[in-house]
């Protein structure tokens, strides 16, 4: 059931996103005179899985979700229709309108995208508004993993800066994006009082943007190792310990942050262990209790959400919309800059590289309409950047031979245009192959 809810999540939004990108070629195509042979939802090489004539264009379903296409008459795209373009030029056909009108048509499938990513980001914001961490409430400093303290980071340090930009929002994700796409190359936190400025050393873009890494938490919050509820029948209930109990020890250890019992408990897995522990506030007590073999008790520790709290920036329609347009924007940005990244060399292509099945997994496991929204407006915006890289085959191909017959007035023979885009189809179906083999490797 995890499964088909991913999978359904994955499939409205591809859909949701194709059809509205062949929109924006369709109906440019259309104002123009300019004949739509076919308008499809997904691939349908072989058969389709529905189909009907309406006019003079056949709309359908294919079978293969990777995408969808429109056939526009007179046009040289993938379908490599030879056949069509042997014959003299038409009215009705693309080749025979003007260059102007032909650049609009191909533009118009990104143009939707990048609307349509930028017009649900500003709705997000208008329904939901943003909820954070501010920073400052973090009151007890970070707890660092082992990377995060390579790098330099301490267990308690309060982050002020990452490079020159402010850590209002408590994001380990946004602190290593700094590094990665915008190179920080250092961070400003508070230790024991005191302002500490850490050098990042450049070796941590590669490890941060690592397959390996790319999802794992830097730091958390740091939060007092505190009981807010005891299963049944568990070791910790048979043990004793009670709602509200706050560690002390563990075999003789000092505990006093959650993080710290986590690694003294995972380190004593499945051995009987002295607990030490504060209860009411004022009484000490001595505990027994048989870890399992994940090294658990069975019960439940105060979070950050429940001892912190949180902030909701709410938006009115009129603030939504350019707040929607500045995140849209600052996403490209990104991607931008990661494209630059990756061409630098200190980012590793196969490891920002994945397939639908890296993708579809970004949804999770359940049906979250605030997620599944913002998931589509990134891919939205995502698809149009994509779309516009001068790749024959790609939107951005065809507009790039347009543009120089726009600016030489001089049109590439047909035959090279053919070529050109075969060779960039040829191209696509080997990336999106290795993409595929990499999320299979992942897999196991």
């Amino acid at each position: 059931m995890d499964t088909l809810i991913m999978v359904g999540q994955f499939l409205l939004s591809l859909s949701i996103l194709i059809v509205l990108h062949e929109c924006g070629h369709f109906f440019p195509a259309k104002w123009f005179n300019t004949k739509v042979e076919k308008f499809y939802l997904f691939f349908d090489p072989w058969f389709s899985l529905w189909k009907v004539q309406k006019g003079e264009t056949e709309y359908g379903i294919g079978w293969l979700p990777l995408g969808g296409y429109v056939k526009i008459a007179g046009m040289i795209d993938e379908s490599f229709d030879k056949e069509q373009m042997s014959g003299p030029p038409q009215p009705w056909e693309f080749r025979s309108k003007p260059a102007w009108q032909r650049l609009i048509i191909m533009l118009g499938g990104v143009t939707v995208n990048f609307i349509l990513g930028f017009f649900l980001f500003a709705m997000i914001l208008w329904h939901w508004g943003e909820e954070f961490f501010p920073a400052e409430n973090v009151k007890y400093g970070i707890a660092v993993d082992s990377l995060a303290h390579d790098m330099g980071l301490r267990d308690g340090d309060h982050i002020l800066k990452i490079g020159d930009k402010d850590f209002e929002k408590f994001s380990t994700g946004a602190f290593a994006s700094e590094i990665i796409i915008n190179n920080a190359q250092q961070a400003t936190v508070v230790r024991n009082g005191q302002q500490v400025n850490i050098p990042i050393s450049e070796k941590f873009v590669g490890l941060l943007s690592s397959q390996a890494n790319q999802k794992r938490p830097l730091f958390g919050m740091r939060v007092p190792s505190k009981v807010k509820e005891v299963s049944d029948d568990s070791p910790a209930s048979e043990a004793g310990l009670k709602v509200n109990d706050e560690f002390i020890s563990l075999n003789g250890e000092s505990i006093q942050y959650h993080h710290q019992y986590q690694k003294a408990s995972y380190l004593n897995r499945g051995k009987t262990v002295k607990l030490q522990v504060l209860r009411n506030k004022r009484d000490t007590v001595n505990l027994t209790a048989e870890l399992s073999e994940e090294g658990t008790l069975g019960f439940y520790a105060y979070a950050p959400l429940d001892l912190f709290d949180t902030e909701t920036q709410n938006y009115s329609f009129a603030e939504a919309v350019p707040a929607g347009i500045s995140k849209g924007t600052g996403f490209l940005t990104s991607q931008i800059k990661a494209f630059g990244q990756i061409f630098k060399g200190r980012i590793k292509a196969k490891d920002s590289l994945g397939s639908f099945i890296s993708i579809g997994k970004m949804y999770g496991t359940t049906w979250d309409w605030q997620r599944f929204w913002n998931m589509t407006a990134m891919l939205s915006v995502l698809l149009a950047f994509i779309n516009l890289l001068p790749i024959p085959a790609l939107d951005g191909g065809h507009v790039m031979f347009l543009l120089w017959e726009v600016v030489t007035g001089v049109k590439p023979n047909d035959r090279f245009l053919e070529i050109a885009t075969m060779a960039g189809f040829f191209l696509l179906v080997i990336l999106m192959i290795y993409a595929i083999g990499l999320d299979i490797s992942r897999l196991f």
